[in-house]
């Protein structure tokens, strides 16, 4: 995995905010600092998998982006550095085709447990790599392990950007261990109300595999699924 091994002036500049935010959070100052946190529906990007598709190999992000495409709808994709420096590909498939790309940490690490210090690494190391190799500039944030404090909140919205967290979830991550596709769909779909967030990761092939159904089945409904901005 590649690193970034130096700070650059933007990342000079969130060490300075941090320490002022450190400053802060020493005596109390967080009142008036969470407002700018939303809740968001995601894929989340990890490790990609693959599938067999009409007896095509493909990854399954491949096949949700061409869902999406086919379906006329944008999503925000969450992603680590991992993921950016091993599918740079579809990296830059998800910003040419108009979707959001957000930032999941470089690491993934639990962000209510480090420091100030490593946290301010942990959103801008993959900031400045997402900038500089897509030109593309990430202000949407989605905490690893969904796990989030006060302070975490505090240190990300002081670095410029939104936390982003979601209304849905379901159990659709454990790749070896898949949710049934009948009862998914219907799980999906039975649940949407106004302002729905969705999160729903891309390393399931149920996912890829109910996605335009559950676009279909949501359009019926009467609900116009929109990217968050």
């Amino acid at each position: 995995v590649q690193k970034v091994q130096t700070l650059s002036a933007d990342l000079k500049a969130a060490q300075k905010t941090a320490d002022e935010l450190r400053g802060k959070l020493a005596v109390g100052q967080i009142q008036g600092i969470l407002d700018n946190d939303f809740y968001i529906g995601t894929f989340r990007q990890a490790k990609y998998t693959r599938a067999k598709i009409n007896g095509k190999d493909v990854r399954v992000t491949e096949w949700i982006l061409d869902t999406l495409k086919e379906k006329n709808v944008k999503a925000v994709f969450f992603v680590t550095m991992y993921y950016c420096t091993e599918n740079p590909d579809l990296v830059r498939r998800m910003i040419d085709e108009g979707h959001a790309v957000g930032n999941h940490s470089n690491n993934h690490p639990d962000m209510t447990t480090i420091s100030i210090d490593k946290a301010v690494y942990e959103v801008m190391s993959l900031h400045e790599y997402v900038e500089e190799n897509f030109g593309y500039k990430m202000t949407l944030f989605r905490p690893p392990t969904g796990n989030f404090s006060a302070r975490s909140l505090a240190i990300v919205q002081s670095l410029g950007y939104k936390n982003v967290h979601w209304s849905f979830a379901y159990t659709d991550w454990l790749t070896d261990k898949q949710p049934d596709v009948t009862s998914a769909l219907n799980t999906v779909t039975s649940k949407a109300h106004s302002g729905a967030i969705y999160l729903l990761h891309a390393v399931s092939v149920t996912n890829a595999t109910i996605l335009g159904d559950a676009i279909d089945g949501l359009r019926a409904k009467g609900f116009e699924i929109a990217l968050f901005q």
